[in-house]
């Protein structure tokens, strides 16, 4: 028996009290993956992105280890949620413009000493005043780095759009910008390497764009490494009493680590190690969370068909946001329909070994979006489900 086929073997035992469609989260697994990001963060701590985990019980599972420390949220009502919840450092990673949870955070002591905000803009600033309603509470703000690889003179570029913020001196003058300002104070900087984090560099079947890929992303850490130092040196020449620099990802951990000027690192996804992330050289990890979805159908030969699984990740389309058929193994979409809302046809010969109500197991593309379908986590250890706890969605809450 293969060890995926012993996987599909505990699982199928843990749930057969339960109807799909189903989630999981295999604890060891979701251990082990914990265990690598802290050997690969060399001692640095570990900023935990809650976007990719969508479960405070499973967010607090990994900040009882050694090693993490603090939440990076990805709206400012989840922040102050979470915030409310006992999670005493949150660090938003985007800007926002909810002007109604600004003025909550302004007027309460609490949020705002647990709560970091993001800004690139003096503009950003200007809405938070805009929005205070009396509330006097100063805020914490980190400034966000622009970390896109800018080539032939920056008329090609690599990397999410995110910050205008890309040189030293652009930084430094925001920091001076928020120093002058009344009701703000500097605490952090944020450089996420999307490009390199975020992208597979060993993509099955396509050599040559994984060794481009590869090249690229030598080509940006060296670049990045070298900016990120000058912007850190930049800032604490206005903020000499800066707290935090964070920077990376799941798949860049090691190498972010390694830049002096970094002081904590941020990831998410590797705890739970969906499909985008099996295209690395940097690291292996384990699939921790799965859904299952009952067979319904059996409409010929080498065919079952299950109900819905139609659950696209964000991003640009494209076949490689789908889910899996993961167990059993040699399942795959019918090209005519995919994934279906309602109704999904797999094809493949463990077809034929399937019966009506057997569960197919699936890996979603991205980590915490799969949270965003299911009220529930049944956390499995061996062949049991040991707990069963809410997901965001499960606790009322669709922050985006």
């Amino acid at each position: 028996m293969t060890a995926r086929a012993a996987d599909r073997a505990r699982y199928d035992r843990a749930t057969a009290h339960l109807d799909a469609p189903v989630a999981i989260v295999d604890l060891e697994a979701f251990d082990a993956n914990a265990d690598d990001l802290l050997r690969r963060a060399g001692g640095k701590p570990i900023r935990i992105a809650s976007k990719s985990v969508r479960c405070r019980a499973l967010l607090e599972r990994a900040l009882a280890r050694d090693g993490f420390a603090g939440l990076m949220s990805f709206t400012l009502a989840e922040s102050l949620w979470l915030a409310r919840s006992g999670f005493e450092d949150v660090l938003l990673a985007y800007p926002s413009a909810d002007r109604t949870r600004y003025a909550e955070l302004t007027a309460d002591p609490k949020l705002a000493a647990a709560v970091t905000v993001m800004i690139d803009d003096p503009a950003q600033l200007d809405l938070i005043d805009a929005a205070r309603d009396g509330g006097r509470e100063v805020v914490r703000v980190c400034l966000e780095l622009d970390t896109s690889l800018k080539l032939f003179g920056g008329r090609v570029r690599v990397g999410a759009r995110r910050s205008p913020l890309h040189s030293p001196a652009q930084v430094a003058d925001l920091a001076r910008a928020v120093a002058r300002r009344p009701g703000f104070e500097v605490v952090g900087i944020m450089a996420y390497e999307g490009h390199v984090a975020g992208v597979g560099d060993a993509v099955a079947g396509r050599p040559l764009r994984s060794r481009a890929v590869r090249l690229m992303q030598a080509a940006a850490r060296r670049e990045l490494a070298e900016r990120r130092a000058a912007v850190v040196r930049a800032v604490r020449a206005v903020v000499p009493g800066l707290e935090f620099v964070n920077g990376g990802g799941t798949g860049s951990v090691q190498h972010t680590a390694a830049e002096e000027a970094v002081t904590e690192i941020a990831a998410g996804s590797g705890l739970y190690v969906p499909r985008l992330f099996d295209n690395y050289t940097s690291f292996r990890g384990r699939p921790a969370a799965l859904f299952a979805q009952p067979v319904v159908r059996r409409p010929g030969v080498g065919v079952v068909t299950v109900l819905g699984g139609g659950y696209p990740a964000s991003g640009a389309a494209g076949r490689d946001r789908l889910p899996v058929p993961y167990l059993p193994e040699g399942l795959r979409y019918d090209p005519q329909e995919g994934a279906g809302e309602v109704q999904t046809p797999l094809l493949g010969t463990p077809a034929d070994d399937l019966l009506i109500g057997d569960k197919v197991w699936f890996r979603h593309a991205k980590a915490g979006e799969l949270c965003e379908r299911f009220d529930t986590l049944h956390l499995v250890e061996g062949d049991a489900v040991t707990a069963t706890v809410p997901t965001y969605r499960g606790e009322g809450h669709a922050f985006l």
